[in-house]
């Protein structure tokens, strides 16, 4: 692979560091996403990966570190900044987070209505190409009630994309799937990546959505990053938590030493 320039980075996290309180759920975060790639935060429940994709959104403030978007300073900016950042990203919920009171493609339309003064016609048209993009079209009348789960996570998807926004950012997207609508799932999150050159940043444990889908795969383990990298590397780390992670073993906490082993990644003593 060829070396990466900064105009290549779209993400980058620097010495990240996220308390509750007295505890600390992240700790010396560091990373970069790629403008274009699939990045993966693969961990078990617990380890921090939906604390840092809140953090990713703006949806917290960090305790320390500094998160940047496309080479400006996400942690720094102002309420209003903020905002005007996050109607270049997209947002794809566990649950859909869809409106049950409003259609398909009102919920697809809602962006569009609320950040941009576009004519209600032009409105109309690209949800409706949203919609279609996603397969839903012809759902645009419906109801959330009125469809399945995997059909959900797809006009959730079309509202994702309803603002044309550089970086989609999915929590756990294939939940509750089944293997089927969920390697569709994963088919049209590539198709978006090779349509756009959007860039994805996933929030997953499900393996088998991490292989077809992910260029690079970070691994967090108690608030630390364990492992980065392209899936094959992770597999190749000689580390008990990791070679687990991918067995599907029972966790064997004697035998796991997290100082020891990032000791060991970084040459410290």
């Amino acid at each position: 692979m060829a070396a990466s320039n900064d105009n290549d980075i779209i993400i980058e996290v620097r010495d990240l560091v996220v308390k509750y309180g007295d505890r600390t759920v992240l700790d010396g975060i560091n990373f970069q996403v790629r403008r274009g790639e699939i990045f993966v935060i693969l961990g078990g429940s617990g380890c921090g990966k939906s604390t840092l994709l809140r953090n990713l959104v703006g949806l917290m403030r960090p305790y320390s570190g500094r998160i940047l978007i496309n080479g400006q300073d996400f942690t720094a900016m102002n309420d209003e900044e903020r905002t005007d950042a996050r109607k270049r990203m997209g947002m794809c919920f566990q649950g859909s987070a869809l409106f049950g009171s409003m259609s398909v493609g009102d919920n697809v339309a809602l962006p569009l209505r609320e950040h941009t003064r576009l004519e209600e016609s032009t409105i109309e048209i690209m949800t409706k190409i949203k919609l279609e993009l996603v397969g839903l079209g012809g759902f645009g009348d419906f109801l959330p009630a009125e469809l399945s789960g995997g059909m959900k996570k797809r006009a959730g998807l079309a509202r994702a994309m309803a603002m044309d926004p550089e970086i989609i950012f999915y929590d756990e997207p294939s939940a509750g799937l089944d293997p089927i609508v969920a390697a569709g799932l994963d088919g049209l999150i590539r198709k978006m990546q090779h349509t756009f050159n959007l860039t994805s940043v996933v929030v997953t444990h499900e393996m088998e959505s991490v292989k077809q889908i992910a260029d690079t795969v970070c691994m967090l383990e108690r608030g630390r990053i364990v492992g980065l990298g392209a899936l094959e590397e992770l597999r190749a780390l000689d580390y008990p938590y990791v070679q687990q992670f991918f067995a599907r073993r029972a966790q064997d906490e004697s035998q796991i030493d997290s100082a020891e082993y990032l000791r060991s990644l970084t040459g410290l003593e």
